[in-house]
This record gives structure tokens, sequence and C-alpha cells, in this order.
């Protein structure tokens, strides 16, 4: 298999953005990363911000004159949105269509909206996404250290003709050319991160920590013990696999543990569970899960709320706020 190409500090030109105002569309976690770190490499950078939001104060705190939506998007030839998928649309087509400059830059750090087609970008305008593959807290930590987050890059519409430099140049302005960006498409960002969230990251080792620590105690075990083995430990399993791999987290194990994964864990996740990652991958890539959750919103997410409620009334929820609450060291990180 080929190696993808990643680039770095000097595959990237930091002068491009120089006759640049970019608006920056939310001060949530990425938001704020992006306007700072940007800020601070020199470029111009606008904030929007919903006023009466703990988000606006902040942004304030930071130092930034927050706008509205349409007031910044008017004042800006570069716009960045960092809303939530489900808001975008909305302030497309209510804020930054109408207001948005001819020839301007449309980015994006997901490909949602993009993908199934819930923004249609006039053709005038350069399409481009730069995903940092991390966090905002870490975007902007990584940054002020001098160091990066990796990032995506993708060009949707190229009206310019340098639109993959453009990214480039964004992507050094937030620091990801330190950690290295690699390009992608729209469509494969959108969809492998889905799939990514849906089937191993968030529904995937949820579901797995719950019906573990569920055997345990439905089996007599103290349920501080299950929570203990089934929960608290993963982070010190994925801290070193982020860190080395799969080879250096069972070479940091007992041999007793790195036979049981040989033993044991094909009989958790087995041909069925592939089968079943197949057709959630299906589901996202015709288009059916956007469709379930596009109408999830229109309907004021009577699903997403009702299942909210019922994992945060999981005894393992309750056992691990008790505990976590004793952990002297998780509290001074909070």
């Amino acid at each position: 298999m080929k190696e993808a190409k990643m680039y770095y500090e000097n595959d990237a030109n930091l002068d491009l953005l120089k006759d640049k105002t970019i608006a920056i569309l939310g001060y949530g976690s990425q938001g704020h990363a992006h306007a700072l770190n940007l800020r601070d490499s020199g470029l111009n950078v606008l904030v929007a911000q919903r006023a009466g939001s703990q988000n606006h104060k902040k942004s304030i705190e930071d130092g930034w004159k927050p706008l509205t939506i349409a007031e910044a998007v008017k004042q800006a030839n570069w716009v960045h949105i960092l809303l939530p998928d489900e808001a975008q649309k909305k302030a497309w087509e209510e804020d930054i269509k109408p207001n948005i400059k001819k020839g301007a830059v449309l980015s994006f750090s997901h490909g949602f909206n993009i993908r199934f087609k819930q923004i249609v970008p006039t053709t005038d305008l350069d399409v481009i996404m730069i995903a940092p593959k991390g966090p905002g807290h870490l975007v902007r930590r990584q940054y002020e250290e001098g160091k990066g987050v990796p990032c995506l890059i993708a060009v949707e519409q190229d009206a310019s003709s340098k639109a993959k430099d453009l990214a480039l140049a964004y992507a050094k302005g937030i620091g990801g050319t330190r950690g290295g960006v690699l390009e992608t498409t729209f469509t494969e960002e959108t969809e492998t991160d889905l799939f990514g969230e849906q089937a191993v990251l968030c529904g995937g080792l949820v579901e797995l920590i719950n019906s573990g620590f569920e055997t345990l105690v439905a089996a007599g075990y103290q349920p501080e013990i299950a929570y203990f083995e089934c929960c608290h430990e993963v982070k010190l399993i994925v801290d070193l696999i982020f860190e080395g791999g799969i080879a250096k987290m069972n070479h940091s194990i007992s041999d007793t543990a790195e036979y049981g994964e040989y033993v044991s864990g094909k009989r958790i996740i087995t041909d069925k569970t592939k089968e079943e990652m197949k057709k959630v991958l299906a589901d996202i890539q015709s288009g059916k899960f956007a469709e379930m959750w596009i109408k999830e919103n229109k309907d004021n997410r009577p699903n997403f709320n009702k299942d909210r409620e019922r994992v945060a009334g999981l005894l393992i929820e309750n056992v691990g706020s008790r505990l976590r609450s004793k952990m002297a060291w998780i509290k001074s990180k909070k």
C-alpha cells in the first residue's frame, strides 16, 4: 500500500493569509483554539458567537469583540464554520449565504453538511476543510507549547486554483503543520469520522464497557471492582496504544493479559460484529444516518434526549461518579 504524503511547516506559506480577514463562527472547543492560534500567528481574525452564552462571555475574556454571524461574514473574506453540525444549515441559509463576499473562502472542520448537501455553496467560493485530529483544548495547548495537533485538509471546490495552498496555510496558522497534515476528501473525512464515532470510539466502546460491567455485576461481583476493571483501566490501555501502538500496549501488560487478548478478543468482536460494522458504514455512506439525525433534530430530539437520560441513569455512571469524586488527581484536572 502506498504511504500517504504528509505536509509539514515548509510545505505551507502563511503569507497567503496576510490579506485575509478570517471569521471564526462559533467559540466552542474548536472555535476558541482556531481563533486564538490564528491570532497568535499574526492573522486578522473575527469571532462570531451568540450573545448571552458562556462561550460569548469566554470570547470577551479572551480579548475578542464578538459579532453576530451576519456581521462577521460581511466583514470577512474567509468564513470558517465551527457551529454544531445541526445548526450549520440554518446559519448558512439565513446569515452566511446572503452576506458572504464573492470569491471568498468557505471552510469547515467536519464535512457533514457538504457531504450530505445540507449546504450547497455558490460556485465562486473556495470550499475547503481543515480538521485537527484532536479536541480544541489540545489544539490550543500544543500550539502554545510550540507543537501541533495533526490535521486533515480537503478541497471540495477550487474556484481560485489556490484552495489547497490556502488550506495548508490555515493549517499552519493553527499549528497543524508542526504535527503533520494529511490530504483527504470531504466524503472520506465525513464517512470515516462518523463510522469511527459510531462503531468504535463512542458507540462501540461505551457498549463494550457497560456490557462488561453489567456482566460482572450480574455474576455477583462488587460494582466498584467491576468499574475499575471495565471502565477505569480503559484509559491506561488506550494511553499505551496512543503512545506506541498495540505492540507497546502488549509489551507493557502481563503475558497473562496478552494471552487473554489473543484467546478471548475474537470471541467478543466476532465476524457477526464486523458484519454489523459494515451495515453501520453502509447507513453512513447511503445517507440514511444523516437523514435520521436531521429528522431527529427537526422533531426536537425525542430519541436523543431519551437515550441521554437512559445513559445518565446507568449503574456504572452512579458508581463511577462516586469513585471519581474520591480521586483528587481527577478533580484537579477538572
